[in-house]
């Protein structure tokens, strides 16, 4: 089964692979590889030979996009077992069209060491064809062992192995619109991300979900999608939120559990805005517990509350939320932070993972910031 992240890896088999070329550049390289094959054969009726399995999407594609006459016919031929080129070539499906005083093109998916593309040279050399051409999407220079002519690349890309777009790992993966790139098991990082109300947890949780393939879980987001749906949980969550109250525990971690069992294949999550009290804090840890996971950091974001107010009262001018429009509020909800959940400061320092940076600098400083924190996680 292809089990798949919220962060573009997925798992094929016992392997897992990251994005690589999307759906458009691939379109895009095949557009080229058509029009370099239109110019050179559009003045006679070329037979296009797909080479099996991995080409079958890119003749399709490459058919679709080819406006003049032509004909089409495939090879089956295979070299790999697993995520290693076998070197030992097998042609297990033949041509029975006569070939004779043709051009033909040969589309392949991929061409790296050049044995597939011996075998092709060997099985035409006796057909007496008026000419052989060889078009690749996928061209890996660097293995290309042969001293043979490729006429059409759409893409050179490095030796890594890649599936998507016709290309399999072990069977699995060919009918992946995107190419994908061998990588390594991520390691499975569940971090807290803390600060007081406008310190940008939000902001650096979508840099930091993208650089290390996390889900970003924010319970302030959890609340205004209750809220706006207006579910049973999300008329109690704003009868507090109004009020600059923190919503109690109970109410908090059973919409937090309802999230999280939505990810089953994440990498690790960025918790926003939870826990805020200790009880929800040994919530959680049992939670997590539950699937062999645990918090590996609670990093906080600390920047002064003179400098937090003022941004939150711009805030409010245009995010239409109620609790960033009033300066009693705000003091209200710092007040509830500081008193509350600066507790799990205590907590989460007797287990060596807390971890405080300077909030303070652009966007970019900030992440460098946090980002130093994570690589020591």
């Amino acid at each position: 089964m292809q089990q798949t992240n919220t962060m573009g890896i997925i798992k094929l088999h016992d392997k897992y692979f990251k994005k690589y070329i999307s759906k458009d550049q691939i379109s895009e390289a095949v557009t080229q590889v058509v029009k370099q094959v239109a110019k050179d054969c559009r003045n006679e009726t070329p037979i296009f030979i797909g080479v099996l399995n991995g080409s079958f999407v890119f003749v399709a594609d490459f058919v679709r996009k080819y406006k003049f006459n032509c004909e089409v016919s495939f090879v089956k031929l295979a070299s790999y077992e697993g995520t290693n080129s076998t070197g030992k070539i097998k042609q297990l499906i033949g041509l029975s069209e006569n070939l004779e005083g043709r051009t033909v093109v040969i589309l392949e998916d991929i061409i790296d060491t050049g044995n597939t593309l011996q075998e092709i040279y060997d099985i035409f050399k006796d057909k007496k064809l008026k000419q052989l051409k060889v078009a690749t999407l996928f061209f890996k220079p660097d293995v290309f062992k042969k001293e043979l002519a490729i006429d059409y690349i759409g893409l050179s890309i490095p030796d890594e192995f890649i599936v998507g777009y016709g290309l399999d790992y072990d069977g699995l993966g060919r009918n992946l619109a995107n190419i994908y790139q061998l990588t390594p098991k991520p390691k499975v990082r569940n971090i807290l991300l803390f600060g007081p109300p406008g310190v940008g947890k939000g902001t650096q949780a979508d840099i930091l979900k993208e650089k290390y393939h996390l889900v970003h879980i924010s319970t302030g987001d959890i609340f205004r999608k209750h809220i706006k749906n207006e579910t049973k949980l999300g008329i109690l969550a704003k009868s507090f939120i109004d009020k600059g109250n923190l919503v109690p525990d109970d109410v908090t971690i059973k919409m937090l559990k309802t999230a999280v069992n939505k990810v089953p294949h994440a990498y690790g999550i960025i918790f926003d805005g939870f826990p805020r009290t200790r009880a929800q804090a040994i919530a959680l840890d049992a939670f997590l517990e539950e699937s062999g996971e645990t918090i590996d950091g609670m990093i906080t974001i600390e920047v002064p509350t003179s400098l937090l107010i003022a941004r939150l009262l711009e805030r409010g001018k245009t995010s239409g939320r109620s609790d960033d429009q009033d300066e009693h509020k705000i003091l209200n909800r710092f007040n509830e932070y500081y008193t509350k959940t600066e507790i799990l400061k205590d907590y989460y320092q007797s287990q060596n993972k807390y971890f405080g940076i300077d909030g303070v600098g652009d966007i970019k400083e900030i992440t460098k910031r946090l980002s130093d924190v994570f690589e020591k996680l």
